[in-house]
């Protein structure tokens, strides 16, 4: 049976319904229990699965996940970070932002560096101490057998093959271990400092933990392939880091900026791909302009376009979940009906009622009536769905007094155009700074 198998058979606990509930009601994806909502992906999670196993035994990869708005890409992200985490891998989902991009020259590429620490986490650490906690138990590991913690370091980064700050890295984490030893909270701060790429300056970092250089906007991809490997010696499965919000590069409006980013993205591919950072697998979430579009999306860069191939639209109901390329296509209607009744599940389960508020057939009209509004092809969205629906249960259960009948139709009365969602901005050509 497979990992993934297992956590399905699983209760669903109190505790992931709740957390479910309050990110669905935001408009976002629950960092936790998202197998409990997983509809219409299965051949997709499934090569996730054979992936990571792959990763785990010393592979690496490369993955992007296209789709327009509302077809589900920070929902693939979350789903791999959530089953790299059940198999003893570190893990980070990051969001591209103005301020946080692959390659500038004025913080915004160590800025993404710096989210990422933030967001790592393992299945025992949670995100903002999951290094710290990492190291200090990988140190009491080695203590326990009588080694010595900061030797033990140098021999790990000395069977890395990955380059850049290799040594440097090395000798910070040495640092820490020996802070450690000596109970110096202060010194192993610094070290984390370091590490989370928040030194500012050389002369600083010099001065406080012996290293003469530090991570910047040019060389924090290379720590990165660096912490795959030493991640694997300190007993971890592996790292998988995802980039969501990619459209934010399609937005830039400097030709060579953007050039310059998905130059970045090539390196990370070509590493990755080339076999050269073992135990990492780097996943990117695009809309298809942000990918195919030869004038401003990733298509322009012809290193890339060479590596991702063309929009197929001849090929594009098939599936192939073997390319480095995933297009994701929306839910069918028949899929978000199933979603529903898994989120009536969650709700039930969350608020501890006995019996669903809505049945199948209700549920079948509510899509109905959803699918019926003018401009729903266009524009109605997974994500709206959900919300609507979350009120009505919500409803339902503050209102008892009132009939599912009676709340439907009050409902369905109401309902008018679909207009496209404010916040679907996916392609907007705005400037950027």
């Amino acid at each position: 049976m497979s990992m993934q198998e297992n956590e399905n058979k699983r209760p669903l606990r109190r505790r992931e319904a709740q957390q479910i509930l309050q990110a669905l009601e935001a408009g976002v994806v629950p960092t936790m229990g998202i197998q409990h909502l997983l509809v219409g992906r299965q051949a997709e999670v499934e090569e996730v699965a054979a992936t990571l196993a792959r990763v785990a035994e010393g592979d690496s990869d490369f993955r992007v996940w296209v789709g327009d708005f509302g077809s589900g890409k920070s929902f693939m992200l979350h789903t791999i970070e959530q089953l790299a985490l059940q198999i003893n891998m570190a893990a980070a989902t990051v969001d591209l932002t103005p301020t946080r991009r692959f390659h500038a020259s004025d913080g915004k590429g160590v800025a993404l560096y710096q989210e990422i620490m933030k967001r790592l986490q393992t299945r025992a650490a949670a995100p903002g101490e999951a290094l710290g906690a990492m190291l200090d138990r990988w140190y009491d590991n080695v203590v326990q057998q009588k080694k010595d913690p900061a030797a033990f370091v140098y021999d790990g980064f000395n069977r890395c093959s990955s380059g850049g700050l290799r040594f440097e890295l090395a000798a910070v984490v040495a640092a820490y271990m020996e802070a450690a030893a000596k109970g110096d909270a202060l010194q192993k701060a610094q070290a984390l400092r370091w590490m989370n790429g928040h030194m500012p300056t050389k002369t600083e970092a010099k001065r406080s933990i012996g290293v003469g250089e530090i991570i910047t906007d040019d060389n924090w991809t290379d720590v990165l392939f660096n912490w795959s490997e030493f991640f694997r010696i300190l007993g971890y499965s592996g790292l998988v880091v995802n980039f969501d919000e990619c459209v934010n590069l399609y937005k830039l409006p400097r030709s060579m900026t953007r050039e310059q980013n998905y130059e970045r993205i090539l390196n990370l591919y070509n590493e990755t791909k080339g076999g050269r950072a073992p135990g990492l697998w780097i996943n990117l979430a695009a809309t298809r302009k942000t990918i195919f579009d030869e004038r401003r999306g990733m298509a322009s860069y012809g290193a890339l376009k060479g590596r991702f191939g063309i929009a197929r639209e001849g090929l594009s109901d098939l599936v192939d979940t073997t390319a480095t390329v995933q297009l994701l296509k929306p839910l069918t209607p028949e899929e978000i009906y199933t979603l529903l009744e898994k989120i009536q599940t969650v709700f039930t389960t969350h608020y501890g009622l006995e019996k669903a508020a809505y049945s199948e057939e209700q549920i079948a009209q509510y899509m109905q009536a959803q699918l019926n509004r003018p401009g729903a092809a266009e524009f109605l969205t997974p994500r709206a769905v959900i919300k609507d629906f979350l009120q009505l249960l919500q409803l339902a259960r503050q209102n008892p007094e009132v009939s599912t009948e009676e709340l439907l139709t009050r409902r369905f009365g109401t309902l008018g155009r679909v207009e496209k969602d404010p916040d679907n901005l996916d392609d907007a050509e705005i400037s950027i700074l």
